[in-house]
């Protein structure tokens, strides 16, 4: 039978109606929960009162539709996510199956702002607002600011999906259908399975060390939590971050972790936050090449230490040049290794075969504030977006916000531009600054990587 006609939206056309569905498989209507889905699931049972919860924020121009109309928009595109209309059932063996129960209107809602200048307390309310009960995911459409802009955040539970299935559902629901940008290891070679064995067991053995290590470390907290999540965002051009890191041997992603760590040397000083050591957390993809994305969670986490603090300039205090570029050499220092084959086939060696227990553990460990105080991610999510004839013109990652985190920082790339955003409990210390110091250490560095 054909397709059913897709709904049109409120703005005067939905040009994305006119578009033929991606031509690529649908998964089976049942798939195992996978060993890092249901340490999320545990990580749940274990604190109730935390949200386990990621997402991201899609900026359109234009006016917004209504929220029956976006309702029937999502309901017709589900047909290509298929883990979005499922639910999780069972116990040990838990697999995720069609929910017979499923209704669009439980998963979309929207909150109206309260004038021109509301649209930041709107966001927060989106931010903030629990799912339905028995529900792993949510859309809220987010308007009444400005009659010609509005934004659509998009929310889920981590036990759902990571990162990476995340951006395959932006690009279905508002992308225009380019394929990940992520990197994959090769397909399998029998011959080179004892070496991936080796592998995989040292990068395990490496971060077992490196949290025994800090096993009786109980850091300060910084501030006392109030509960509530804040976003704040900046920007830069993602060719500038592109060749500042070319410069070096790098990536895109090496400047905007010495930015983040230059970016909080200066918070440290204003807020009054000591920071004797940052450690992020890095999600890593570690699917195989020909893995699906919709399902579930095939993410790594890997601690790395920020060098926020570095070797002092000059005596007499004035500012040191080249401290931008040894914050990023000493950051390159590390995520070179870990961008080689070598230890990407390692990765995900251990997400494939890891059971649940050690899985679990591993979680715990390296999300615990005696290991990590910041979750620091990054994702290509599309060159362009659009939903009906409305233009999406910014976005914004929501990654997890970990109970004990200094905060939460999202890099997404769209379009031309590198999207910084930070996700924080609305207690702590002049957050607000943290996008624009990104920003200007961003600046430090293309000027210190400049010829001349």
């Amino acid at each position: 039978m054909p397709d059913p006609e897709q709904p049109t939206l409120t703005a005067p056309s939905d040009r994305s109606a006119r578009r033929d569905r991606p031509d690529r498989p649908i998964p089976s209507p049942r798939h195992s929960t996978h060993a890092v889905d249901r340490a999320f699931l545990k990580l749940e049972r274990r604190r109730p009162d935390v949200r386990w919860d990621a997402g991201g924020v899609a900026y359109l121009s234009g006016p917004p539709p209504a929220l029956a109309d976006l309702r029937a928009y999502v309901g017709y595109r589900l047909g290509e996510l298929p883990l979005l209309t499922s639910r999780v059932e069972g116990g040990r063996r838990s697999r995720w199956q069609p929910d017979a129960d499923f209704a669009v209107d439980r998963h979309v809602h929207e909150v109206v702002a309260d004038g021109p200048g509301a649209r930041d307390s709107a966001l927060h309310t989106a931010l903030n607002a629990p799912f339905a009960p028995g529900c792993y995911w949510g859309v809220w459409l987010v308007h009444g600011h400005d009659p010609d802009a509005y934004a659509v955040c998009y929310r889920f539970h981590h036990a759902c999906q990571d990162g990476s299935a995340a951006a395959m559902t932006f690009r279905a629901m508002l992308g225009e259908g380019e394929p990940s940008a992520r990197p994959v290891p090769g397909r399998n070679r029998p011959s080179g399975v004892p070496r991936r064995v080796g592998a995989a067991v040292g990068l395990a053995t490496r971060f077992v060390v490196g949290s025994l290590a800090v096993r009786g470390h109980r850091p300060d907290a910084a501030f006392a939590p109030s509960g509530e999540r804040r976003l704040w965002r900046g920007r830069a051009p993602v060719d500038t971050l592109r060749r500042i890191g070319a410069g070096r041997g790098g990536s895109a992603h090496d400047v905007h972790l010495a930015a983040l760590s230059g970016a909080l040397s200066v918070w440290s000083a204003r807020a009054g936050v000591p920071l004797p050591r940052v450690t992020a957390v890095l999600p890593v993809d570690a699917r195989r090449a020909d893995e699906e994305q919709t399902w579930g969670n095939r993410c790594f986490a890997l601690p790395l230490e920020l060098p926020v603090r570095t070797v002092p300039g000059h005596p007499d205090g004035s500012r040191d040049g080249e401290e931008p570029l040894r914050r990023l050499d000493q950051v390159m220092a590390t995520t070179r290794k870990l961008r080689g084959e070598t230890w990407r086939q390692a990765m995900q060696d251990l997400v494939r075969f890891m059971p649940d227990g050690p899985t679990a553990w591993y979680l715990r460990r390296v999300l615990s504030p005696r290991v990590t105080n910041v979750m620091a991610t990054s994702m290509p999510l599309a060159d362009k977006g659009s939903l009906g004839e409305t233009q999406v013109t910014g976005t914004a990652l929501l990654p997890l916000l970990v109970p004990g985190h200094l905060f939460a920082v999202g890099l997404s790339f769209f379009g031309d531009w590198a999207e910084v955003s930070f996700v924080a409990d609305r207690a702590l210390p002049l957050g607000e600054l943290l996008p624009e110091l990104w920003e200007q250490a961003v600046g430090e560095l293309a000027e210190s990587s400049t010829p001349g």
